[in-house]
């Protein structure tokens, strides 16, 4: 139910609107960008091949909310993770990547992916957050001497493939964490839905149950019980930042075997 839902609404809320003289196609998504405005992306064909881009648009909105790429060499480094993470390239400020019919799907999934996680950086522009949160969550991971993979990749029913901040393997168990720096009504559901689509595929292929833990920063800002009910609702765990160290919250990383 849930990932036909998550179709329907994707379906209904993206446009199409194509420049006939460029040849250019925009796909206005229904993800939310920096200024809580529609992440655009432009596809053009080219011979056997499909360009992607986001029109430098992302880059761009993060410089206006004062955070200069260019200029810090962390912020820099964090960048390059993420496209290669997501097989994206950097050309001239745009975000880009090539496909083909077959995987534009994919491709066009990995953009977007890619375009979110470029737009957390904003959060770094705040003097009140000196790291990036999956780095704090992995270390708190190393400090409570778990086995973890790290960028997760699974591919689900939908035959799509997604990345999950972190695995951890059990013997009866496993767990795929996604670490939230800023929890919203756009990357909940992408969550909630990725972590359906794989489920029956990994319980198969492993004959494990599949767990899909939701690790929340709540340091400078009350998270919504709306989004907590969400996770419920869904059978899904989760932790506030703030209360990580409780026994029962360790027990949801640690007592999975």
């Amino acid at each position: 139910m849930l990932i036909n839902d998550y179709y329907s609404f994707l379906r209904q809320k993206t446009i199409l609107r194509e420049d006939i003289q460029s040849g250019w196609v925009e796909i206005s998504t229904p993800f939310l960008g920096q200024f809580n405005d529609a992440i655009d992306l432009y596809a053009k064909k080219h011979r056997d091949r499909i360009l992607l881009s986001d029109d430098g648009e992302t880059l761009r909105n993060l410089e206006l909310s004062g955070v200069q790429i260019s200029r810090s060499p962390k912020r820099r480094e964090l960048l390059e993770q993420i496209l290669l993470n997501y097989g994206i390239e950097l050309k001239e400020n745009e975000l880009t990547t090539e496909a083909k019919e077959q995987n534009f799907p994919q491709k066009k999934l990995n953009l977007l992916s890619a375009i979110s996680e470029v737009n957390d950086l904003y959060y770094l522009a705040k003097h009140t957050v000196y790291s990036v949160f999956r780095e704090d969550v992995q270390h708190f991971l190393d400090e409570q001497n778990l086995i973890y993979t790290p960028h997760f990749i699974s591919k689900g029913n939908t035959g799509l493939e997604f990345t999950f901040d972190f695995q951890i393997a059990y013997r009866k168990t496993e767990v795929v964490l996604k670490s939230f720096n800023a929890i919203n009504t756009m990357n909940l559901p992408h969550f909630l839905f990725t972590w359906e689509d794989i489920k029956n595929v990994r319980e198969r292929q492993t004959g494990k149950s599949l767990i899909g833990l939701a690790v929340i920063n709540d340091n400078n800002y009350e998270v919504k019980d709306e989004f907590i009910t969400a996770l419920q609702s869904k059978g899904a765990e989760y932790f506030l930042w703030s209360e990580r160290y409780k026994p029962e919250n360790i027990q949801k990383l640690k007592g999975a075997a």
